[in-house]
């Protein structure tokens, strides 16, 4: 593989790692790359090096055959106070944004919840995990990735003892729109 090869291939993969914001399989990458594993391997093992020598604020984790895109550990403290601030203060719009979703048409899967938003929503899901407001569970269907459901947490907030007490749920929840979107993506 020559240099230029190694660059696009070291690009394909930051771009599949920042996106998913979750653990990838390095097979997957290899799949979706067209690369080899053993191609792969060695341009993870070049990223965390350019990473480590520059100084950057991503660091690249392996365990086993999985790799997740980090932050830096030096960079702690700072990424602990946006994430202070993300958890005390209001909601976002596209927080609550998910919320809804995830309320009106869960459980469903991150991709089922994309397809609706028609943006990454990994940042999103992480902040209503750590605020309790969403559970996250093994996806049933084939044990890949994770289906979102409200939590307890949500309905004792809210003051309800169920989800269906939610304003208009029946009606939003059987909506044609979402129904489409949410059952070609849980296949996914």
């Amino acid at each position: 593989m020559d240099n230029m090869e190694m660059e696009k291939l070291k690009s394909i993969i930051e771009s599949l790692l920042f996106v998913s914001g979750e653990p990838i399989k390095i097979s997957l990458i290899a799949k979706i790359s067209g690369s080899g594993k053993p191609e792969i391997e060695n341009a993870l093992m070049m990223l965390k090096q350019e990473y480590e020598v520059q100084k950057r604020g991503m660091i690249i984790v392996t365990k086993e055959d999985y790799v997740q895109m980090a932050t830096s550990p030096d960079n702690t403290a700072f990424v602990q106070q946006l994430m202070e601030n993300e958890l005390q203060g209001p909601l976002s719009a596209a927080s609550l944004e998910v919320l809804s979703i995830i309320a009106y048409a869960g459980p469903i899967a991150r991709s089922g919840i994309e397809s609706i938003r028609g943006v990454n929503s990994s940042y999103t899901l992480r902040n209503l995990l750590m605020r309790g407001l969403i559970e996250r569970i093994d996806n049933p269907k084939d044990g890949r990735g994770y289906i979102y459901k409200i939590s307890f947490d949500f309905l004792k907030n809210l003051g309800m003892s169920d989800v269906k007490s939610l304003p208009d749920y029946e009606k939003l929840s059987q909506d044609d729109r979402i129904k489409i979107d949410v059952a070609e993506n849980n296949e996914a």
